[in-house]
Formats: structure tokens, C-alpha cells, sequence
């Protein structure tokens, strides 16, 4: 045994098993809008923050110091006051920013939730459907990819696909497969008003979600949606079909990448927005991967698993087994035309 190798690995699970129970405490504070008052508000003591967010000033005090032993607000001594800088706030309250993260931590909230269910799938080897996980992951999904889809969809994703843009304004057919919440459909729906937008998800929850969105939204009137599966939605001569963050997590990809070539115009173009992952598992060793491995270990693996054929590409399949899924379906074009830290976005066409 090496005692100085020791002494780091346990300084790495100190900080690990901390940022772990912070992890609950950022769901509370998301909750109880205690980051968006403490950015409106400016510094504020305990007692001024409780009396802003209508909380007990007992808990929010042991919270604040939580949070500033975390780095995820400022305290100044001086004069007893807590804060957020512009960075934390872009993380914390801000949820129109493309660095909110608030999301994610629901998604956390729902791993733990499910964990009895995911530990015996271990052992049975059964998957477990999206739909059998506790709700605030569907939530929490929406939340944090929709940071991503506001910031780079309109003005990066769809530019970077040769002619869609045209076509969406003067008026196109647009499939969001695996739409979820709808947040992508309503974003483009908004952008774009005299395009026909549908989506489809297998979960009715958040079809029920996603149209209500929709209508809060102002986007009803361009806008459909309907319960149904990747591989069986209804519906032809599409000039753009969209899958974000969810062809991983279908059983049949191929089959599903199949329909979708058979929905599209001949002229047609498939939107494909995946987690980033480079090919070799080695090379997703790090931060993102960390997220992305454990995400799929809990929720995207066994959601393939429980589907049809379940192939289970994981959340970190990489641009080569995905450009396989598709030539495999019969699409002939494949390129990566933009990426972030968090998605590779491809341009898939017939």
C-alpha cells in the first residue's frame, strides 16, 4: 500500500461523498426558490433570505453555510451576508442560460429514488422503462437539456443543417421524436411560427406535459403531439425529423432510424442530437463521461434493455456506432456539423 496514494484517493472521496449530499440540498434550494431570491435580493443575511422565500430562518441558516462550504455561494463575514456572484447565479437562477444546471440535480434526486429497482435489474438482467422511474426524472430531464436546446438549437443546430432553415420558414413538416416534455418542439414551434411542429413520446405523462407547455407557451396552433413509439409514430413526407438525447435510449435504434428514413421527403434531413462521447470507452474517462456512464448505467441501459430487440447503446455510444445505427437503416449521409461540451449534433440524410 501506498500511504501517499491513500491519502489522495480518500481526499478524492471526501470531496466526492460531499458534493453528493450537496446534491440534495441544491434540490431544496431549486425548490424552495431559495437561489433565484438570494440573486434578485443581493446580499442577505439568514434571516433576510428566510423572510424573502417564506422558509424558517433556522434552516435556511444551516443551508447557506452547506452552500458556502460548497463554493456555490459567497459569505462575507464582515457583515454576516450571503450572496451569489454572476457565475453562480448563471448556474443556480438563472434557467434560461445555457449553463443551468439546477435540472441536472433533479435527475440525481431520481437516481437514488430508483436504485432498489436498478440494483435487482443487476441481477435479473431485465430492463427498466423510462416510465417506471419516479417522476421527477422526467422533470429534471427536461430542465437540463432545455438550457442547451435554448442556447445553440435556432441559432446553431438548425443553421449548421444545409437548407432546413429555409424550409422552416417558409413552412415545413417537422417530426421531435421522443420529444419528452416538448421542450425542443416548442422552442423550434416559437422560432419558426409557420412550420408544423409534431411530437411524439411513448410516455403519455409527458405528452399530457409537453401540450400543456405548448399552450402556456403560445405555440398550440402549430404544435402536436401524441402518444406513441419511435418505431410506430404516424405521419409521412416530413422535411425534418428530430431525435435529442433519446435514440440511445430506444431498444430498436436501428428500426427506429428505419422509420424515421421512411417518414422523411426524399429531400429530407434527420436532426440527431446525442451525448458527447468520444469512440473509445478510454477517451470518456473524465468529467462529462463520469456523468454521462453513470446516467446510462441508471437510466438508459435498462431503458433499452426493456424494450424490443435492446441493443443498448448506452449514453456514450460515439459518433462510429451511431453512424453504423444509421447506414445500417439505409441513410446513405452522416456528419457532425456542431458539437458542445455536453452533445454531438449530426446531420443524417436518405
Amino acid at each position: 500500500m501506498d500511504q501517499q496514494r491513500l491519502d489522495q484517493f480518500m481526499g478524492k472521496m471526501v470531496g466526492d461523498l460531499g458534493a453528493a449530499v450537496s446534491a440534495a440540498l441544491v434540490v431544496v434550494g431549486d425548490k424552495l426558490g431559495l437561489y433565484k431570491s438570494l440573486a434578485e435580493g443581493g446580499p442577505q443575511t439568514p434571516a433576510q433570505l428566510a423572510e424573502r422565500a417564506g422558509a424558517r430562518e433556522r434552516y435556511v441558516r444551516e443551508w447557506l453555510n452547506a452552500q458556502a462550504a460548497s463554493g456555490y455561494v459567497d459569505y462575507d463575514a464582515a457583515s454576516g451576508a450571503y450572496s451569489l456572484n454572476d457565475e453562480q447565479a448563471m448556474v443556480f437562477a438563472r434557467e434560461g442560460e445555457p449553463t443551468f444546471m439546477a435540472g441536472g440535480f433533479e435527475i440525481v434526486a431520481s437516481l437514488f429514488r430508483d436504485e432498489p429497482r436498478i440494483t435487482e435489474a443487476f441481477k435479473s438482467g431485465e430492463g427498466v422503462g423510462w416510465h417506471e422511474h419516479d417522476k421527477c426524472l422526467f422533470r429534471g430531464t427536461e430542465r437540463f437539456f432545455r438550457a442547451g436546446y435554448n442556447a445553440y438549437l435556432v441559432d446553431a443546430w438548425l443553421p449548421a443543417l444545409e437548407g432546413v432553415v429555409d424550409k422552416l420558414k417558409t413552412g415545413a413538416r417537422v417530426a421531435d421524436i421522443g420529444c419528452g416534455h416538448g421542450a425542443s418542439t416548442v422552442i423550434m414551434a416559437k422560432a419558426f411560427p409557420k412550420s408544423e411542429f409534431f411530437g411524439f413520446d411513448y410516455h403519455g405523462p409527458s405528452i399530457e406535459r409537453a401540450a400543456a407547455i405548448a399552450e402556456e407557451e403560445g405555440v398550440a396552433a402549430n404544435t402536436h403531439f401524441s402518444v406513441a413509439s419511435a418505431k410506430g409514430f404516424e405521419g409521412e413526407g416530413f422535411d425534418l425529423a428530430c431525435i435529442f438525447d433519446a435514440l440511445h435510449d430506444m431498444g430498436d435504434p436501428v428500426g427506429a432510424a428505419a422509420h424515421i428514413r421512411q417518414a422523411l421527403k426524399p429531400d429530407g434531413t434527420w436532426l440527431l442530437v446525442e451525448p458527447f462521447a468520444h469512440d473509445r470507452a478510454e477517451d470518456n474517462h473524465n468529467p462529462v463521461g463520469r456523468i454521462f456512464y453513470s446516467a446510462s448505467t441508471m437510466i438508459c441501459t435498462p431503458a433499452s434493455l426493456s424494450q424490443e430487440v435492446g441493443l443498448g447503446l448506452g449514453a456514450q455510444a460515439g459518433e462510429a456506432r451511431l453512424r453504423s445505427v444509421c447506414t445500417e437503416a439505409g441513410f446513405t449521409r452522416f456528419r457532425r456539423v456542431a458539437e458542445t461540451p455536453f452533445n454531438l449534433i449530426f446531420e443524417v440524410r436518405p
